[in-house]
């Protein structure tokens, strides 16, 4: 048995069954071991940050790792992106990097690179393994590393002459999962006396506190206490739809923000952080808690949220109280001209049950959410780190993740553009993926921030954020990479296409160009 045969047996000993891979050179005794090893599930994509991204999407569905192969640092470099989205997302990812052999690397070849600085940047944990023997015990310490709690993007890199000389036989002997830490009683019991005697407290969930366990417990204490009910910016997934509360949202703009936090005294934070400002405004404040207001932890992102919300309704003797939740409702389909409003209201009255929503749809997506909140039960996943090129990747994820499930990537035509190519290994795989450009022709949201910042923008720096001249063609693009796809330029054309693509096995696409 040699170094590679090593991990890709302990990778998938551990439950970790699933690698997207773009391998160079130093990764080919990795390649030839999946002839051996016939239960890693490689699939391949054409560009690192489809791989990187599709892992993240992968795990915030399965709840548990895939791999991903990238070829050295240049590799490593092109996925980072999405990396870093998935170390925001507190995402499990085995991240594989190929080295060059240890004996060649003193000689600078012009593909080596400091993989370990680029790595750490988005990495929980980081190791290069030194020996073949070393492989089980690495891999099986990434492992651990990327389930945690929390999930973390785990690094390990795997030098080529340590790929393909010989290692012990030894037997994989996967190790018990760690489990979240309890929450100290301290933190609930403070959690209460504040929600009992305080007026102007909000709940603020995150993370595991949005599961649909942790959304009725949360439902349960707000409605015997009247707290306020909000969740992050852009969660890595949120249970939605009739029968569970509908958690506003804070607003990515800072003074919406703001607004929403207005008046309070306190605010009881759970498996997030305070919230801030993405950017740095002139004028504008970042840390965005207002005045006075007292932040308290009720968990940690180490710690069992789901167990301490309960906990806290026993606290509160809420366990009988009935939380507001949503009540299936639909929108009426939509004729007349393609708006965002339109275009929300399709999908609103379309979308399936058990769905996974993608949305990196940005500016052109703000109206999706509200119609969807009596909709079918469904998950939603977002861009947790703001690094735009992320939705068609984690789409393509969470199809592998979740067969026998819609997927629906709601794509803003300028972020469409960075990872394209995850369209080829949606098609390859057959995946159930129904992917929305939202055709504007702008990068619209920075035609807004140019103003924000304080920036004069004339001709030359709106035509910089303009995608026309020439225009972008996604049925054919989407057609070139195997994936059917159509052009809808009207609200009664674009509901047609999108219940076909719900009905249809495979993925599709829809270009929907807006008035």
């Amino acid at each position: 048995m040699n170094g590679a045969r090593s991990l890709v047996e302990t990778l998938v000993a551990s439950g970790v069954d699933v690698c997207f891979a773009n391998p160079g050179t130093s990764e080919m005794h990795f390649v030839a071991t999946l002839d051996e090893v016939r239960s890693m599930r490689a699939i391949l994509a054409l560009f690192e940050g489809v791989a990187t991204g599709a892992a993240d999407g992968y795990g915030r569905v399965a709840g548990v790792p895939a791999a991903t192969l990238l070829h050295l640092g240049p590799g490593l470099g092109n996925g980072i992106a999405n990396l870093h989205n998935a170390k925001r997302a507190k995402t499990p990812v085995v991240n594989v990097v190929g080295d060059h052999a240890t004996f060649h690397k003193r000689y600078d070849a012009p593909l080596e690179s400091d993989i370990e600085s680029l790595a750490r940047s988005v990495s929980g944990w980081y190791r290069s393994s030194a020996r073949p023997d070393d492989v089980a015990g690495d891999a099986l310490d990434a492992v651990d590393a990327a389930f945690g709690p929390p999930g973390c993007v785990a690094t390990l890199v795997l030098p080529a002459d340590v790929s393909w000389s010989q290692c012990r036989d030894l037997p994989v002997r996967p190790r018990a999962r760690r489990t979240a830490a309890s929450v100290p009683q301290d933190a609930v019991d403070t959690a209460a006396s504040t929600l009992r005697s305080k007026s102007g407290t909000a709940i603020l969930l995150g993370g595991t506190a949005l599961t649909e366990r942790s959304l009725l417990a949360a439902g349960k204490i707000s409605a015997a206490t009247g707290a306020k009910l909000l969740c992050e910016t852009f969660p890595s997934k949120i249970a939605r739809g009739a029968g569970l509360p509908d958690v506003e949202r804070l607003g990515y703009l800072a003074e919406f923000t703001q607004a929403q936090l207005e008046g309070l005294n306190h605010l009881i934070i759970v498996d997030t952080n305070a919230p801030v400002s993405f950017f740095a405004y002139p004028g504008h404040e970042s840390y965005l808690v207002p005045p006075g207001c007292e932040v308290h932890t009720l968990a940690r992102s180490s710690e069992n949220a789901p167990l301490a919300l309960e906990s806290l309704v026993e606290s509160l003797a809420a366990t009988t109280v009935s939380p507001v939740v949503s009540s299936p409702k639909r929108p009426d389909p939509p004729t007349g001209a393609l708006t965002i409003e339109s275009l929300a209201a399709a999908v609103g009255a379309l979308l399936p049950e058990d769905a996974i929503v993608v949305d990196e749809a940005n500016t052109a997506g703000i109206f999706i959410p509200g119609v969807t909140s009596g909709s079918p039960r469904h998950d939603w996943l977002t861009l947790t780190g703001g690094a735009i090129g992320q939705g068609i990747p984690v789409a393509t994820g969470a199809g592998v993740a979740a067969r026998g499930r819609r997927v629906v990537s709601l794509e803003a035509d300028g972020s469409a553009m960075y990872t394209i190519q995850g369209l080829w290994t949606q098609a390859r795989e057959g995946s159930d993926v129904t992917t929305i450009v939202f055709a504007n022709h702008s990068y619209a949201i920075l035609h807004m921030e140019l103003s924000r910042v304080g920036a004069a923008g004339g001709e030359k720096a709106k035509e910089i954020l303009d995608l026309t001249g020439p225009e972008l063609d996604f049925v054919s693009i989407a057609t070139g990479l195997g994936v059917p796809a159509t052009k809808a330029t009207t609200a009664d054309d674009f509901y047609v296409q999108l219940a076909r693509s719900f009905h249809e096995p495979g993925p599709s696409l829809i270009e929907a160009v807006l008035a």
